[in-house]
């Protein structure tokens, strides 16, 4: 029998597992694991162990390294689940940071001071306390996944005190900034690019991945992401969340910027002997090849020197796009729908700054309500 289980107490159950024959000893070796839980919990969990056995990823509890448990942890986990611009950041933070700093420890003796001990470590490398946070949140979860497995009985990153990461100040254009950088760019490469991004608020790996098949009329059916990995090649992932395959309506203004710039792109097609077709992609080099998202984000900061504006990121194309339609009146909801966030109430949250100004005009507006039927319950009375 290669596994059974034993009732241990209320709850509380013990697998048994056959690893095999020792081949310095030639004894049977056995791994016990506790499971709290059911019978039918324990059932899942010997079925899992047997799994791994066959297909080689178990991992013997106690005596596994941190190091050897997150190299398991990416290749059975992360690698399957995550999207593979994902699953770098993941190895990345795995490799350059936990196994140096703490790969030697055993995984079972992990402690709190050990996860605290790194924190401090990233803080006088110079990491941001943003950063620190992602380093929590990725080691909370392999170890979380280490529980699951039946590795370990508890999650040490609980008993460590996570950074607070400061909020950065908001950076945004006005209107006056727009209307100045576009100008600047206008005749650039990249200015039907960076007008759709500030006239629509989307994402650059979403106008990246943006082909003409996805402007319909006039909106924009946000379906994909575009991603560059560090070995140069490209992938395309679904949208980051539900909420963010959209559909959004496009100005007149977009629609023209966008049909100038199928025009010149289906001249240069011809020039190279080739047509434009449905797939492609609509912002791209003249041959068709997907941008380079650092090459578009240097561009954005070389044209907003040269236009003379405040220098601002291009993600803050989209939050200058949100603040310009909140002034405007528009309702958070809609705002909400052509970003793409899961809630309104991130909506609200990211751009409370912009409320100040919207409670003046709504007092302004209520005023100026009150006042006008004031004015015309005076004039009834007079006659």
């Amino acid at each position: 029998m290669r596994g059974h289980i034993k009732k241990r107490g209320k709850n509380s159950y013990s697998i048994v597992v056959s690893l095999g024959k020792d081949a310095t000893t030639g004894k049977y070796k056995y791994q016990w694991v506790s499971v709290k839980g059911t019978k039918k919990d324990a059932e899942k969990r010997l079925s899992e162990l047997l799994h791994q056995l066959d297909h080689g990823a178990f991992i013997r509890p106690g005596r596994t390294t941190l190091r050897e448990y997150l190299e398991k942890w990416l290749s059975e986990y992360v690698k399957p689940n995550l999207s593979p611009r994902g699953f770098e950041r993941y190895q990345g933070i795995v490799i350059h940071y936990f196994i140096p700093e703490m790969g030697n420890i055993i995984l079972t003796q992990l402690k709190p001071e050990h996860i605290q001990k790194h924190y401090i470590s990233m803080f006088n490398k110079g990491l941001t306390a943003g950063t620190v946070r992602y380093h929590h949140a990725v080691i909370h979860k392999a170890l979380q996944t280490a529980i699951k497995w039946g590795l370990l009985n508890h999650n040490a990153v609980e008993g460590a005190d996570v950074p607070h990461s400061r909020q950065n100040e908001m950076q945004t254009w006005d209107e006056y900034e727009v209307n100045r950088f576009l100008e600047t760019t206008r005749g650039s490469h990249y200015y039907a690019l960076f007008h759709t991004a500030l006239f629509t608020g989307m994402r650059r790996s979403e106008l990246l991945a943006l082909q003409w098949r996805d402007i319909d009329l006039h909106q924009i059916h946000v379906n994909r992401s575009l991603h560059q990995l560090r070995d140069g090649s490209y992938v395309f992932t679904p949208p980051k969340s539900a909420k963010s395959r959209r559909t959004v309506a496009l100005s007149p203004s977009s629609v023209l910027t966008l049909t100038e710039h199928k025009e010149k792109q289906q001249g240069m097609r011809g020039m190279l002997g080739t047509r434009l077709k449905n797939d492609d992609l609509v912002f791209s080099t003249p041959d068709g090849k997907p941008l380079r998202p650092n090459t578009v984000t240097r561009a954005w900061a070389t044209l907003a020197a040269k236009a003379g504006v405040k220098p601002i990121r291009l993600h803050d194309a989209r939050h200058s796009h949100a603040s310009l339609m909140l002034k405007q009146g528009v309702h958070p909801k809609i705002v909400q729908e052509r970003l793409g966030h899961s809630s309104i109430q991130i909506t609200l949250d990211t751009y409370s700054h912009v409320a100040p100004g919207l409670q003046q005009a709504a007092a302004e507006s209520f005023d100026r309500l009150l006042n006008s039927k004031s004015e015309d319950l005076t004039v009834e009375n007079h006659y």
